[in-house]
């Protein structure tokens, strides 16, 4: 079971430069942060949703769509209850009363939310890790710190996969993590956890001695197998992404795609 979320596809996203896709995500996060209204979020949802088909952002959906549902529930509900304010209609719901500008935030957040993650899974889905390491060390981050962003990248889908073989070989010796409520279930999770930070450990190691045997640390200057080189199509990207969340912050800054 791989639990990494890129696709390995040919599409024009997937042959931008890493740098140039890093900033269209900046930037596609600054165009969903612009708006607080859903009907100003719905557009820009179908300016979102195209390149991620084309990025085949299908299969990293099904992995965490669930989560996207989640949040958007939680989020919808939460705001809809404490969102400051009592101007507007109201709807009763057993003892409380949802004030309209108050589902409108609400569904405004909750679209937002799963606006960002899209365009996220986007990213993931059409950059492999040492595309993301080359395309912050592009942008002037040091090394180090590009090297451990894109570590926890590789590093948590590893340690998920290593809990899921563990869960499934118990499995296949009969363990039933099914049977029982929620505190017989935990009481059969938790021997789990000992091999799980076993095997942790061990990687981590493993991971520490590779990383000393080739001089990582040492301050001479690293040289990619890989190059990668900025062309027309980097620029045309950037061009509508800059273009696109000028336009939001231009709109918002009119006071248009706000909740009163």
């Amino acid at each position: 079971m791989s639990l990494f979320l890129y696709s390995e596809r040919g599409s024009l996203f997937h042959r931008l430069h890493p740098s140039a896709k890093i900033m269209g995500l900046l930037l596609a996060f600054v165009a969903a942060m612009a708006f607080s209204h859903p009907l100003f979020l719905l557009p820009l949802a179908l300016v979102f949703v195209p390149p991620g088909l084309a990025a085949h952002v299908g299969p990293g959906l099904k992995r965490v769509g669930w989560l996207m549902v989640i949040i958007g529930i939680m989020s919808f509900i939460l705001w809809g209850i404490f969102y400051p304010g009592s101007a507007g209609p109201s709807y009763p719901l057993g003892p409380l009363r949802l004030r309209q500008p108050a589902l409108l935030y609400g569904a405004g957040m909750a679209l937002r939310l799963n606006l960002m993650l899209y365009a996220g899974l986007t990213f993931l889905a059409s950059t492999r890790v040492e595309e993301f390491t080359a395309g912050l060390q592009r942008l002037g981050v040091p090394y180090s710190i590009s090297f451990a962003l894109s570590l926890s990248f590789r590093l948590v889908p590893i340690f998920t996969d290593t809990a899921v073989t563990i869960l499934d070989a118990q499995r296949s010796r009969g363990l039933d993590t099914e049977a029982g409520g929620p505190q017989q279930r935990l009481r059969t999770y938790l021997p789990l956890l000992v091999p799980v930070f076993a095997s942790a450990l061990r990687r981590t190691n493993l991971l520490a001695i590779a990383l000393e045997s080739k001089g990582f640390g040492s301050g001479i200057p690293r040289v990619s197998f890989r190059q990668y080189r900025f062309a027309g199509a980097d620029a045309v990207f950037l061009l509508l992404m800059s273009a696109l969340a000028a336009a939001c912050v231009t709109v918002r800054l009119l006071g248009y795609g706000g909740v009163a």
